[in-house]
């Protein structure tokens, strides 16, 4: 296509879009899509709130065919209980209104909204409370930006709507209020921070059910839940609690009341199969109107349940409970509370002083099963006149069993009144110029902190949750077929954990009207001396009972554990108790101990041998060859090298673990270091006898003194470093034997105990090489070739050592270290001295300078 068509086409379009916008403008509204909400319970005022409750528990489903717009929910089942939360809202409204001492000269209204128990149109509610239902022009004064309808919302009563509503309105900041919405998760301010609540979180009180089983000693039980987020959130976090106290779930289960019969039917069928007895059951009340339904059609007695503020204190329940299968059950309940006049208000009920009379007519319709005069009915019923009197009328409506409920909803509302009281400044009057928003209020709703007419104290926490505390009750039947909620304890999550749950010396009903505890466990209790084993594939609370292991115990009944003895102590044959082990370490007194001295004192006697011979010998000629000097000094580190021994053996303690390691380590190479000058005598003698040599001069007497001197310094300072760092000290070693405590020396450092065997070994090598290469030298009687063998035998001794001494268990790691020790010295003094001492003693005609000088017939050897 040619850049001329697409100017064309692209003008023609411009055109288009031009006159789209020029007509849209001439009608521009903010305009609100689908169905206006109405409010079924309306009042002005100069301050609005808005009530979200249920008034209809279900609607009539309608297939919708889509080629029309659907119709508007039909709401059905009218529900007493959640108009009884209305009446509350609507007397703590009025009490303020008529209070000169809150808000004095501002008059609050309201707009009340009936959800059905929809979520999606809890949140079409929602909407409508925060934009309002009128359209807007643009060319009105008012701004299509209009300040939110209300300033708050009191409500859901449930927490799956009350999650969704949150999250809806928590970017507009607008405070929501709900007085029976418990899930945990709603405490979570990123996702919800403008929820707040008055009934604590349901957090405290999963952990309290899970301590209040435990209390019990039923660790053996089963959960049925509503599988929304109030039963979900709530039972997770009482299996989290019930799994660190050791308590079991056989089944955990979740319905909702929509399910299918057949679901429902599962769950009967699982809780006939199962060997639990307690049943805890973190429903809502009307998930446990479908329940205790069916419990009753299939007579499922004789569990104790377990249940949760929603439904252990609702009367309807117990009234439906016709065959008492919850009879004895225990549970949490919000604790009591009255607020006067509430009650009176809330059975004060005009149907045509609403500006909403269809919906007081339905009410009062169902309330005493009549029909006004314009609703005609086939049924013969009797005519309403609209001046009925409640008094004497038993039914839900008139219960005032949920007065806690009502009482949360009383403190909601005055909490924005307290809230809103700060804000306008009020006095005798309140400050009327104050421009209201949302996000004000809410953090004013979250600071106050203020006592209701009956003294009870109001605040919320970080979180926007009041203090959490409730009242164990528990089902008592009565003669004539009703039900007592007795207050049996209390549960305060304020207290310390060992004093939350505090029961009181009451009398119990349990299940089947029992006085009796009664016992749901998988296993028997384990006997002291076995600690419980799982069974493969079952839960933790069921075990085999199983024999502690050598070195553990148990002493108490059904040990979960056994208990390790102390590292000094060892478990008895019968595995309850642990006795004293015993300690070992190489002593003078066993064999080993008494060998490795008598070895270490026969090398000290042959060195003084060795050493007297050559001191008699001291002016014959093969003493003076030899450095006479350095030949003594040699023979007093040997005389060192087997007496540093004796040290290893016996009880280790702080000086002898020291003086042990670097005794051994300088008088080796002490000894290594005489050794290397007589050899380096024996190299640079050969260099001097070559022409124009001068060597011997830079290798005399004070050089050797020196050199010896220097290679045993280094040795000096590496111990001395290694003792200032980390000495060696005495320890006692649990690993290598079980009923034994070994007594050693501690290495401290191991970088310097092998920086010590290294340096000793670096010097042999540097010994054994020189030695070797000067094991050919031209004369009679080369000692070089002896050096050789000696160092040699040295290397041997301590490669040989070192895997050894590792893999050597307690005590036997000594001895070998003795051995190294007792081999290389009798090794060095075997080599180096006795082929002198025999010449000298048994060949003393070779002991003479013509021989050494090699004039002689015969070599020395």
């Amino acid at each position: 296509m040619s850049t001329q068509s697409w100017q064309e086409h692209g003008c023609v379009l411009l055109q288009v879009l031009l006159v789209v916008s020029f007509s849209q403008s001439q009608e521009s509204l903010c305009r609100q899509r689908g169905d206006p909400e109405i409010p079924q319970l309306s009042k002005d005022g100069d301050i609005m709130l808005g009530g979200i409750f249920y008034f209809h528990s279900s609607w009539k489903n309608i297939e919708n065919t889509y080629t029309k717009k659907p119709l508007p929910l039909e709401c059905i089942s009218l529900n007493f209980r959640e108009f009884q939360f209305a009446q509350a809202m609507r007397f703590a409204i009025e009490e303020i209104n008529n209070s000169t001492d809150l808000l004095p000269g501002i008059s609050l209204g309201y707009n009340m909204y009936d959800t059905c128990g929809s979520i999606v149109r809890s949140i079409k509610v929602a909407l409508a409370l925060n934009n309002d239902n009128d359209n807007v022009s643009s060319t009105s004064e008012e701004s299509c930006n209009r300040p939110v309808k209300v300033q708050a919302i009191v409500g859901e009563t449930s927490s799956s709507p009350s999650t969704a509503i949150a999250t809806v309105l928590g970017p507009f900041h607008i405070p929501m209020i709900s007085h029976f919405a418990t899930c945990a998760c709603l405490s979570d301010k990123s996702k919800y921070q403008s929820f707040l609540r008055t009934i604590p979180s349901d957090y405290f009180q999963s952990r309290a059910l899970a301590h209040l089983v435990k209390h019990f000693g039923w660790t053996w039980v089963g959960a049925i839940r509503t599988n929304d987020d109030y039963g979900n959130n709530g039972m997770a976090t009482f299996t989290e609690t019930a799994e660190q106290l050791g308590i079991c779930l056989e089944y955990s289960v979740a319905f909702f009341r929509t399910d299918s019969s057949e679901r429902i039917q599962k769950i009967i069928d699982i809780i006939k199969a199962s060997t639990s007895k307690v049943i805890v059951a973190f429903l809502s009340h009307r998930d446990m109107e479908v329940l205790i339904h069916e419990l009753c059609y299939h007579n499922l007695t004789g569990y104790q349940w377990v249940g949760s503020e929603s439904w252990i204190f609702d009367s309807q329940i117990a009234a439906m409970d016709k065959n008492h299968i919850l009879d004895g059950a225990i549970g949490l309940s919000i604790p009591k509370a009255h607020v006067s006049g509430l009650k009176e208000f809330i059975l004060d009920v005009k149907p045509l002083s609403s500006s909403n009379i269809e919906f007081f007519t339905e009410f009062w319709e169902a309330l005493f099963s009549c029909k006004f005069k314009q609703s005609q009915s086939e049924e013969i019923q009797p005519e309403c006149t609209g001046h009925e009197d409640l008094t004497g009328v038993e039914n839900s409506f008139t219960d005032m069993s949920l007065m806690p409920i009502f009482n949360n909803i009383y403190k909601g509302v005055y909490a924005v009144a307290h809230a809103l009281h700060n804000i306008l400044i009020c006095n005798e009057t309140c400050n009327e110029g104050v421009h209201l928003e949302p996000f004000t209020i809410l953090q004013h709703i979250r600071k106050i902190h203020f006592k209701t007419k009956e003294g009870e104290e109001v605040y919320f926490n970080e979180n926007g949750d009041p203090a959490a505390t409730y009242e164990i009750i528990n089902w008592q039947p009565r003669d004539n077929g009703l039900v007592d909620f007795v207050t049996v304890g209390l549960y305060d999550a304020s207290l310390p954990a060992d004093k939350q749950l505090n029961l009181q010396n009451k009398t119990f009903i349990w299940a089947q009207n029992s006085k009796q505890v009664p016992v749901s466990v998988c296993s028997e209790m384990c006997p002291p001396g076995t600690r419980k084993v799982l069974q493969k594939g079952k839960p933790v609370c069921c075990y085999d009972c199983v024999g502690c292991a050598e070195g553990e115990m148990s002493n108490i009944t059904d040990s979960v554990t056994c208990l390790r003895c102390a590292p000094d102590s060892w478990s008895n044959k019968r595995r309850d108790a642990c006795v004293t082990k015993k300690a070992e370490f190489l002593s003078y007194e066993e064999v080993m101990g008494i060998l490795l001295t008598t070895a270490s004192l026969f090398g000290t006697c042959m060195t003084a041998v060795v050493a007297l011979i050559f001191f008699k010998y001291r002016e014959t000629p093969l003493v003076r060859a030899n450095n006479s000097e350095l030949s003594f000094l040699l023979l007093f580190s040997l005389t060192l090298c087997f007496l540093c021994s004796l040290t290893f053996i016996g009880r280790p303690s702080e000086w002898s673990c020291m003086l042990r390691h670097t005794a051994f380590g300088i008088t080796f190479v002490l000894c290594i270091s005489c050794i290397l000058g007589k050899t380096m005598v024996v190299l640079m003698a050969f260099k001097a006898t070559l022409p124009g040599s001068n060597v011997m001069k830079l290798f005399g007497p004070t050089q050797q003194r020196l050199s010896v001197l220097g290679f045993t310094f280094v040795q000096v300072i590496i111990c001395v470093i290694w003792l200032t760092v980390s000495p060696p000290f005495p320890s006692k070693n649990f690993k290598e034997f079980k009923d034994k405590i070994i007594l050693e020396c501690a290495l401290g450092s191991a970088v310097g105990f092998w920086s010590v065997l290294g340096y000793i070994g670096l010097l042999a090598m540097l010994c054994f090489i020189l030695a070797f290469l000067a094991r050919k030298l031209p004369d009679n009687f080369n000692e070089a070739k002896f050096i050789t063998f000696s160092m040699l035998i040295f290397c041997a001794v301590w490669l040989t050592f070192i895997p050894a001494y590792v893999s050597s268990p307690g005590k036997f790691s000594v001895a070998v270290e003795i051995f190294a020790i007792l081999a290389s010295s009798f090794g060095l003094l075997i080599c180096i001295f006795i082929p002198k001492c025999y010449i000298m003693l048994m060949k003393p005609e070779k002991n003479a300078k013509k021989s050494m000088m090699g004039k002689g017939s015969h070599k020395l050897f």
